[in-house]
């Protein structure tokens, strides 16, 4: 029988002409079987800093009232070796030219995630592949990520790649997870320092991290906290 992942995708700045030029696509992964016991988990680790468990993680909440909880939050990620990261970083929207590529925002929105999965998606196991809920009009584009993920992997009969769907990030907390990792790598690659709270949970992520440099991708074999910095190719 092939092991079994659950994978839980998000990003931040997704829209084209939003505030943050810099926009990152990430996911959080682990075996199936065990996403009920690290959920239960990060609800547990929520009650022991006094936050209720129906109160979502979000990076925007990010505060130096609850430092010591995403600090936490961090460490729990890092040291349980069932949870894994992958991204794609995206430096500067602005320099992408879609008219010269014949595309829309959107599709080359869903062809990022199509980078970030690909790395992570091997023959000989399953996925069960959410993304979060932006808007209203992204079915029909999950439902052509699945396909294009099933072409890529000879996966015809939906094996391999079992599932990509939506769902709302209330609904998960490793869903909620992998917007924290996201926005702390967002916060780390950008240099920022607006936040104290913020500022000391990306401190602590480039100190984990074994790259040298936040600005270059991690290792291709680095599979806890697996990056890729993309650029766009000419026309």
């Amino acid at each position: 029988m092939s092991k079994v992942f659950n994978v839980y995708c998000d990003e931040s700045s997704h829209l084209e002409n939003g505030d943050n030029a810099t926009m990152v696509i990430g996911c959080v992964y682990c075996p199936a079987d065990e996403s009920k016991l690290i959920s239960s988990a990060l609800k547990e680790l929520k009650v022991r800093h006094g936050i209720r468990k129906g109160v979502e993680t979000k990076w925007t909440k990010v505060s130096k009232s609850k430092q010591a909880y995403y600090l936490d939050l961090l460490e729990f990620f890092f040291s349980n070796p069932s949870l894994k990261f992958r991204a794609v970083v995206i430096p500067d929207k602005s320099k992408l030219d879609h008219a010269a590529f014949k595309q829309r925002h959107t599709d080359w929105y869903y062809k990022m995630h199509y980078y970030m999965l690909d790395w992570i998606i091997v023959a000989w196991c399953s996925y069960n592949i959410y993304l979060d809920i932006k808007d209203t009009k992204g079915g029909d584009a999950t439902k052509e990520l699945h396909k294009v993920l099933k072409a890529r992997n000879h996966d015809y009969d939906g094996e391999c790649v079992q599932k990509v769907q939506q769902i709302r990030s209330h609904e998960s907390e490793i869903l909620q997870l992998a917007d924290f990792l996201i926005g702390a790598l967002s916060y780390a690659f950008r240099e920022l320092d607006t936040n104290e709270a913020k500022k000391a949970v990306s401190d602590e992520l480039i100190k984990v991290l074994p790259a040298s440099n936040i600005k270059t991708s991690t290792s291709y074999t680095y599979k806890k906290f697996n990056y890729l910095v993309w650029s766009p190719r000419d026309q």
